[in-house]
């Protein structure tokens, strides 16, 4: 019979579960690395957020940037819709595969509504979007301290012009818009290579068609921007309502002729990357 010491005892350690605190634990600092780094090389949080603050600026600032050039030299309306359209074709190639380019609180809300971007990321890109805009006029500004005011940059519309007429215009051509972006932007069967191109032209026709009426916002925060440079908040109900309400009913009824996209065995596996207006995690 062996003795007790020959016999080498081994007691395997009691698995510990995991408590509430290592959970809650591992749960924040999970958010925290999404915030400033991703496991699989898409943009963090950070980063998309940055993004839409740049590309909101690039926006505002050349396309208001050209309604007070006009003042100074004519540029007409084809001029000002030109720099509108192309800027914009411009920056959803530099930074779509970045934000998504949305630029746009109406355009990030009816995504989100649409479940092609998260609802949690909503607030923080219109904070950005809405920064972004006001930075840019603060910036036109300084630098066209000569002109007396901003105002050229405002989205008005006329005393003959109803504030119901105004609500209309800036519903319609902002629901054409969402609508392009929801068929070459987020359906699968779209053109993603001409998505740019696409969108642009949307907004450079929707310009020269409303612009002379509205001033052809279709963007909360493309009137945000400037009203609070100038502190003109005159209608300004009208341009954060009507492009929230158009792009929301271009989304849903996109939905309507949206078909669900077949995935293949060997795409399971495959990392994808965030690329314009990218959906949201399921």
């Amino acid at each position: 019979m062996a003795s007790p010491n020959s016999i080498t005892s081994v007691v395997s350690p009691k698995p510990q579960l995991p408590t509430k605190y290592s959970v809650a634990a591992e749960a924040k600092a999970s958010r925290s690395r999404e915030w400033f780094l991703t496991d699989d090389g898409s943009p963090s949080v950070l980063q998309k957020i940055i993004a839409e603050l740049i590309g909101t600026y690039i926006l505002i600032f050349v396309g208001c940037g050209a309604a007070l050039t006009d003042k100074v030299q004519k540029l007409t309306i084809v001029g000002i819709a030109i720099a509108w359209g192309v800027v914009l074709m411009a920056a959803i190639y530099a930074l779509g595969h970045v934000s998504g380019a949305h630029f746009n609180p109406a355009v990030s809300i009816a995504l989100a509504a649409a479940r092609k971007f998260s609802w949690k990321n909503v607030p923080m890109y219109i904070l950005a979007q809405v920064l972004g805009a006001t930075l840019a006029c603060l910036t036109l500004k300084v630098l066209f301290h000569d002109q007396d005011d901003i105002q050229a940059t405002m989205t008005q519309y006329k005393d003959s012009t109803s504030d119901l007429e105004a609500f209309i215009w800036e519903f319609i051509i902002t629901f054409n818009l969402m609508f392009n972006i929801c068929g070459v932007a987020t359906d699968h069967r779209g053109s993603k290579d001409l998505s740019g191109v696409a969108i642009g032209g949307t907004l450079l026709f929707n310009v020269l068609l409303a612009g002379p009426i509205t001033g052809a916002s279709m963007n909360p925060a493309r009137s945000l921007g400037p009203a609070i440079v100038s502190g003109v908040y005159k209608n300004l109900w009208v341009f954060i309502v009507s492009p929230i309400l158009g792009a929301l009913a271009a989304a849903l009824i996109y939905s309507m002729l949206r078909v669900p996209n077949p995935e293949k065995p060997e795409e399971k596996n495959k990392i994808v990357l965030n690329y314009l207006y990218s959906p949201a995690e399921p």
